[in-house]
């Protein structure tokens, strides 16, 4: 099976003040640099989960055949449901999780992170100057678990029990790190 993305983009970017996932980066919009390092980094499918009121009309990106919209019904629940919302649409070997804010990843680390699940069959969360970050790899056999944890709670708890059959990747790029929350995290 081939890599596949789920980018949850449901939040309400009140910290930034306005629509951030289509807020102007380099030209384009937010959110389309994110999907870019994913398409780039060797992931055949991608499903942003977005809520019901979220306008993404911006984004050329969205409209690549290889991307799916899955909306989110309750995304007050958390960042888990908008990935088990997604989850729940589509199946692949590994399951990579980038938020959609997270437009400074490379990628030539997602190709990386994917290789490394493919090659170990573990789950993967790259690693930068000893700080945890994203895209993490799932490994297709640990996802049921995810879609069973409730909606409520988050992601690292979802996978807690799956620690031992994971692996830190060290990577060079700090862009695992770097999410979007307010305007000035634009400037490079």
């Amino acid at each position: 099976m081939p890599a596949v993305a789920i980018v949850p983009a449901a939040g309400k970017a009140e910290r930034f003040g306005s629509p951030k996932l289509v807020a102007d980066l380099k030209g384009e919009p937010l959110i389309d640099w994110t999907l870019a390092s994913l398409l780039d980094g060797g992931v055949a499918r991608i499903v942003v989960v977005t809520g019901s009121d979220s306008d993404l009309s911006k984004s050329k990106r969205l409209k690549d055949s290889r991307v799916t919209v899955v909306i989110n019904p309750d995304p007050s629940r958390g960042m888990l449901s908008s990935i088990q919302a997604g989850l729940a649409t589509t199946d692949g070997d590994p399951i990579l999780v980038l938020p959609a804010d997270m437009p400074f990843v490379t990628s030539s680390t997602v190709a990386e992170i994917v290789n490394a699940c493919v090659t170990r069959q573990r789950l993967i969360v790259p690693v930068h100057q000893d700080r945890r970050g994203h895209p993490i790899a799932i490994p297709n056999a640990i996802c049921g678990a995810v879609l069973a944890a409730p909606p409520t709670s988050s992601l690292k708890e979802a996978l807690a029990p799956f620690r031992a059959l994971g692996d830190e990747l060290p990577v060079g790029d700090p862009g695992i790190l770097r999410d979007v929350d307010v305007r000035g995290d634009l400037i490079a």
